[in-house]
């Protein structure tokens, strides 16, 4: 027997998700805390491409990685993201803790894979940036 999860929408896609409640529906520790629990994030993002998070990321976003070294926060500065979540527990080393607390970008940790971490907060009312368009070779 295949059992189903069942996630209260808070809010339509394209709404904001609070810091609070994204700790809350990935049963998240914070690591580095650089906003209030109110803080409103705009939209979720996946990547352990940093090429892609410069071409995807958008400001104040929430990026989801397995990656925990020091140049997914420099990207993530680059691109505007204000929270970094790593999945599978993954926990990052002393120097990327470092450089978060430096920048002021919050740093999250959960158990879920990212494929559930990403379908938790998309099912809970977090919206992505939508379908990718690529013309004349570039996006």
């Amino acid at each position: 027997m295949v059992k189903y999860a069942v996630f209260t929408t808070r809010a339509q896609p394209g709404e904001f998700m609070t810091i609070g409640e994204l700790a809350e529906i990935l049963e998240a520790k914070i690591l580095a805390d650089h906003h209030d629990h109110d803080f409103e994030i705009p939209m979720g993002g996946a990547a352990d491409l940093m090429s892609d998070v410069l071409a995807f990321g958008s400001e104040g976003m929430v990026l989801m990685t397995g990656l925990t070294n020091p140049q997914v926060v420099r990207t993530a500065e680059m691109a505007g993201i204000s929270v970094i979540v790593f999945v599978r527990a993954k926990m990052p080393p002393p120097e990327t803790l470092k450089l978060a607390n430096d920048i002021g970008i919050t740093l999250v940790t959960t158990g879920y894979t990212m494929y559930e971490a990403c379908g938790r907060l998309y099912a809970a009312g977090l919206g992505g940036l939508g379908p990718v368009k690529i013309e004349n070779g570039t996006w």
